[in-house]
């Protein structure tokens, strides 16, 4: 091969590493310039110690082309079957509207863009998400919904802890799953429960109320199809005084009578066939809804309506003070995203298909469940029950010569039980579809009509469902759900709320420790590939040979990269993974004899999952303080660990360090904790600023979370999704999470599940695969040394404004950046919060502000950020500090500046009255650059307490609407 082909071939090689990579070579030359070093490896030397610098490159592979990586990827998920399903379970396949396909979840408007903290420039999301609670109230009938949690399961174990909280039987400590709930949800529950030192009883639903406990939770219909009539179950239980919960299908509830008008204190489900793929077990959003009473300790996001400046209606994240990044570990729980891209998409297939839409979609499945039925009857064949909504149990003697045709055919069914399978129906089954099932059941020659049984059907009737069952009420009344059914209607409306949001697709989102990069194009196409995408998480592994293919290797490379041993895909987000490592850290500790270990050891700075994960591991927590340079206090966590040494169970710690440097002392700190029987937990928010130079193994700790959906560049999804993987050393392995319905290779069968699904949020995992793939092992390393010459740039050119509050070695950040914005408010009264919003009118999304200290920002530019648009950045900052110096200098008061009134929409700077010290034309255009890419936020500063005193979560009133 001549050399100026193999130079080609490696050009090619490199080109999505280059288009990866922000900084162009000579933008890359002018930054290190102004850091005043020859090369990158000279920076890096200065920042990294070279103590924990890897000594072996990653061995993951060359980097691949884009077309390289799509071809392998496409033969590789073409190993999957992707059969008919009927399996059911919380699991169906689902029309996914085309509008809503290419406009939400293929648009990087929508994917891209951050959980809502700066809820000014994110009114399209949060208002989809009002859509999202509206439907769950109205379906549920309950008073108050959460924007959604992470899947059906980890839902109810969430339930489990409210019921807890708020239950009056104060003694009991037992909670009740009825044994027709979904399997996996029992696991899930079972699992969160041995953690909080509850007991679990499994037992027929009738038997609740012959128990101690605090709370009880019944599925509605049954796993096995059947509709029951719980309102006596439920008084059952309220009459002990504990809390009854109930697992829903989101599509039932359009026939079936509202759990919360039987009497149900909490609801929840999982919203996936409201047009969500399965996707081999998600990201799907949990609905999750409670009572008003209980407000104070519903888990998750909640949006509520407050006002602007102006007196608009507005909306925000509301009641934050029950969250984890507020209460730590007094939080209700450790969740810190939601699966909003996921719940938008099921909010958005309620808008386009209405309450009349999905109420013939309901009934339309419920009807082939009849015609079914009324088919298998006629035959003689038995069925479990004599009500359904769209799931049959067929009781045979000739399960396995039923199965085996039906696979034959391309057909799954359930087989959970000794001589039973299931059928569930989903809106894509078809009269053909029916047909084939008689010939699979019956065996052809069977003589129905599919046509004479929907006639007969038709004239008698149906009583499936219960008459006291069927839901009489209206849903979905808002205009949101009835004015949007045509496509160029529905197409307006996405369009109208993505145009509210301020997106990654915009401009540069620099929030700290969230790492928001580039989620290349190339890496988002393989999610909708009917091959990933419309797997069920149950069926035979067999038929999911690609995805176990691409799992693997995708385990491999980062065992790689993180320098473990294992790693579990499970987890469905960073705060999940926190949690499936500290069990894991526990039964290690129980399986030596040690479970008495139950301290874990948290820096005052760390995050607030931390301590949240902690506190439902049932740990007890030891703050170390950290010195004035951000550090761990060494003498503190020396004499800590010495205190609780007979009982340490761990530590919990961040590399780099929560405020953005490399602590010297970090192999020190492994030592410690480990000379006193502890485990390391590292968590890996900030993994990069490691990939490539050093690793969490090779450090010396023990067990981490990944944050794919930061690193690893699953786009954040406006709140969610997320994927949370731990990796673990070789002693941690057999300790984490299992499956009761697929088993996890190389864990103990007894293991249970932390997520529904076996692999979690399975369908996202392409993404990092792919980002792996095309980067290769030099590109990945090379991401992280731009991340930090990125960092350092901006941080070089920000100190020359304002005070930078830490650094490391040689007077070098990390990977990202504190400013400290004090000094200037102890001037001027201007607050970070005033900067936040400003930087709105810049074209902006906000740092992260006062975390992990009050009163600054942290900025992460990431690799993936150009220097034209640090260097814009750096210009708002710049020009921000001049308009607080003006109010310092008293030409501006601190009641009248742009600061304070920021954010500027059009409305304002158009309005007829102006009474401002500044122009209006400075309000909205204070450099050039914004003239360019003008992003109008569509509200103004927005009236946080106004809006927790009166709360409201669901849509406005109509009259609103008319004003």
């Amino acid at each position: 091969m001549s050399n100026a082909k193999s130079l080609e071939q490696l050009e090619q090689k490199q080109d999505f590493i280059r288009r990866h990579i922000g900084p162009s070579p000579e933008q890359v030359s002018d930054m290190l310039s102004a850091l005043e070093v020859s090369s990158v490896q000279e920076l890096i030397d200065q920042t990294v110690p070279a103590s924990i610098r890897l000594e072996q490159p990653l061995t993951v592979g060359q980097s691949r082309t884009e077309v390289e990586t799509l071809s392998y990827l496409k033969s590789v998920a073409s190993k999957n079957k992707v059969f008919k399903s009927y399996i059911g379970q919380g699991y169906h396949p689902t029309h996914v509207p085309h509008v809503i396909l290419r406009n939400v979840l293929e648009n990087p408007g929508w994917y891209t863009a951050y959980t809502p903290y700066q809820p000014e420039i994110a009114q399209g999301r949060l208002e989809s998400l009002l859509n999202f609670q509206t439907m769950t109230l109205d379906l549920t009938g309950l008073d108050l919904a959460s924007a959604s949690l992470l899947d059906e399961s980890t839902a109810a174990a969430e339930a489990m802890g409210l019921a807890k909280r708020v239950s009056k039987a104060k003694k009991a400590n037992a909670f009740f799953i009825a044994d027709d709930v979904h399997t996996q949800t029992i696991d899930v529950v079972t699992t969160r429960a041995e953690q909080f030192g509850f007991e679990i009883i499994v037992g027929k639903a009738e038997d609740a109320v012959n128990h101690d406990i605090f709370g009880a939770l019944f599925q509605y219909p049954t796993t096995s199809g059947e509709v029951v009539d719980i309102t006596d179950l439920i008084a059952g239980v309220q009459s002990k005084k504990a809390i009854a919960c109930v697992a829903a299908d989101i599509m039932s509830l359009l026939l079936l009578k509202a759990p919360g008008k039987l009497g149900a204190d909490v609801v929840l489900g999982s919203a996936q066939r409201f047009g969500v793929p399965m996707g081999y077990g998600g990201p799907h959003a949990a609905f999750f809804a409670t009572r008003d009473a209980y407000k104070r300790s519903l888990p998750g996001r909640i949006i509520g309506v407050s006002k602007d400046r102006l007196g608009n209606d507005a909306l925000r994240m509301a009641m934050q003070t029950r969250e984890q990044h507020i209460r730590r570990d007094k939080a209700n729980s450790n969740i810190c995203t939601a699966q909003v891209l996921l719940a938008n998409m099921a909010a958005f297939y309620a808008v386009y298909h209405g309450p009349q839409g999905l109420k013939t979609i309901a009934q339309r499945i419920h009807r082939f469940a009849d015609i079914l039925a009324t088919g298998l009857k006629a035959k003689g064949i038995a069925l479990k029950h004599s009500t359904w909504f769209d799931t049959l149990t067929v009781v045979s003697d000739s399960k396995d010569d039923v199965i085996a045709r039906a696979i034959a055919k391309g057909v799954n069914f359930a087989t959970n039980h000794e001589g039973e399978y299931s059928i569930s129906v989903s809106e894509t089954t078809t009269r053909a579809d029916i047909t084939e099932l008689f010939d699979i059941i019956l065996g052809e020659g069977h003589g129905l009509s599919v046509d004479a049984i929907a006639a007969d059907v038709e004239a008698n009737g149906s009583e499936s469902i219960p008459a006291s069952l069927v839901r009489d009420d209206e849903v979905l009344t808002h205009p949101n759900f009835n004015s949007y059914h045509s496509e160029t209607d529905m197409l307006r409306y996405i369009k109208r709320l993505e145009s509210k949001d301020l997106s990654l697709n915009h401009s540069m989102i620099s929030l700290g420790s969230c790492t928001m990069k580039l989620n290349a194009t190339a890496e988002m196409i393989p999610i909708t590939w009917p091959e990933f995408a419309n797997l069920h998480p149950f069926c035979p592994l067999d038929q999911a040979q690609g995805y176990q293919i691409m799992i693997g290797e995708l385990h491999d490379w980062l065992v790689n990269i993180t320098g473990y041993d294992a790693v579990s895909l499970q987890p469905n987000s960073g705060a999940q993974g926190e949690y499936a490592g500290l069990i894991a850290i526990r039964k290690y500790h129980e399986s030596r004899g040690d479970a008495h270990r139950n301290v874990c050891l948290i820096p005052s700075s760390a995050h607030g999952t931390n301590p949240a994960s902690a506190q439902m591991a049932s740990m007890k927590i030891v703050v170390v303080n950290c010195d004035k340079n951000g550090n761990v206090d060494m003498v503190d966590l020396k004499a800590k660990a010495e205190e609780v040494s007979e009982n340490l169970s761990c530590i919990m710690i961040t590399y780099p360090s929560t405020h953005g440097v490399y602590e010297e002392t970090i192999r020190e700190i492994c030592d410690i904790i480990h000379e006193h029987g502890g485990q390391v937990y590292m968590d890996g928010a900030n993994m990069n600023a490691q990939v490539g130079v050093t690793s969490p193994g090779f450090i010396g700790s023990d067990v981490s979370h990944l944050n794919l959906h930061k690193t690893f560049c699953i786009p954040h999804g406006g709140g969610g999704p997320g994927v949370g993987p731990i990796g673990v050393k070789s002693h941690l392995a057999p300790f984490m999470p299992n499956h009761s319905v697929i088993n996890v290779p190389g864990t103990n069968i007894g293991n249970g599940a932390v997520s529904a699904a076996p692999y979690g949020s399975a369908a996202i995992l392409p993404i990092s695969w792919a980002y792996i793939t095309m980067m290769g092992s030099e590109g990945l390393k090379q991401a992280t040394e731009m991340a930090i010459v990125n960092a350092n740039y901006l941080t070089h050119e920000l100190s020359k404004h304002f005070p930078i509050l830490y650094r490391g070695r040689n007077n070098r950040v990390a990977h990202e950046c504190i400013v400290d914005l004090r000094p200037l408010k102890e001037l001027s009264g201007i607050t970070e919060m005033d900067v936040a919003k400003r930087l709105q009118d810049y074209g902006f999304h906000s740092p992260t502000m006062s975390f992990p200290v009050a009163g600054t920002l942290m900025i992460e530019p990431t690799e993936s950020e150009s220097k034209g648009e640090i260097d814009r950045f750096i210009e708002a900052m710049v020009s921000i500090k001049g308009e607080i110096e003006k109010v310092i200098s008293g030409e501006w008061s601190i009641e009248n500046n742009p600061l304070v009134f920021a954010p500027h929409t059009q409305g304002d700077v158009l309005g007829n009255e102006w009474n401002r010290a500044y122009d209006r034309f400075y309000a909205a255009f204070p450099v050039p650059a914004v003239a360019k890419n003008k992003f109008w936020p569509t509200v103004t500063r927005i009236d946080d307490v106004y809006g927790d005193r009166n709360l409201v979560c669901s849509c406005p009133a109509v009259e609103t609407y008319r004003d």
